[in-house]
């Protein structure tokens, strides 16, 4: 049995994000990975059984990675159960995902690929829609303003928002970004 290190594995996932957000799907194979994580050629290859393999642990690195840490998720427990708290929460995870540029690029380009690949589409399908469900919860659980239809509002809208942020920066500016989710937390969440 071949043995494998989990580093080495970790560091072709984080390239294939970097590959994905740079070429498109269609630009992710073995020896763009392997370029990209400075390994010989082959390396990919022998970490993943195949390509869907490949995108579907990008996936799953990609939410990985996009989660608060501790101290973040700590703060946000202590903080007031109201109207600006969950402001500065939004503004927060928007921040979180546009610092992460690519891989938030990456998955737009899993989605799409998931169009074409049903065993890609059924493993986004679940991790989004847990994404989803654990948002609600967490919610239903923080005692903070408005219900579980208004977290599912929130998520779609500002997805398109970090959507414009990333592919074209120039339509909102920084401040009209914050006044926007200002206006839809009061909007969606406060009525």
């Amino acid at each position: 049995m071949v043995r494998r290190n989990d580093a080495r594995r970790g560091s072709l996932v984080d390239a294939s994000i970097e590959v994905l957000a740079r070429e498109g799907a269609r630009g992710l194979t073995f020896r763009a990975v392997d370029a990209e994580a400075a390994v010989p050629t082959g390396t990919a290859s022998n970490y993943f059984a195949n390509r869907d393999d490949l995108l579907t642990q990008a996936a799953a690195r990609v939410y990985e990675r996009l989660q608060p840490d501790e101290a973040t998720v700590e703060r946000q427990r202590s903080a007031p159960r109201d109207r600006e708290t969950y402001t500065v929460l939004m503004r927060e995870l928007i921040g979180r995902i546009s610092a992460f540029r690519t891989g938030y690029l990456a998955l737009l380009e899993l989605r799409l690929e998931s169009t074409r690949r049903p065993a890609l589409r059924a493993v986004l399908t679940e991790q989004v829609r847990a994404d989803v469900e654990a948002n609600v919860a967490y919610h239903e659980a923080s005692g903070l303003p408005g219900d579980a239809t208004a977290v599912r509002l929130l998520i779609l809208t500002f997805n398109w928002l970090i959507v414009e942020q990333l592919t074209l920066p120039d339509v909102f500016s920084e401040a009209e970004r914050d006044r926007l989710v200002e206006a839809a937390v009061d909007r969606i969440v406060t009525g």
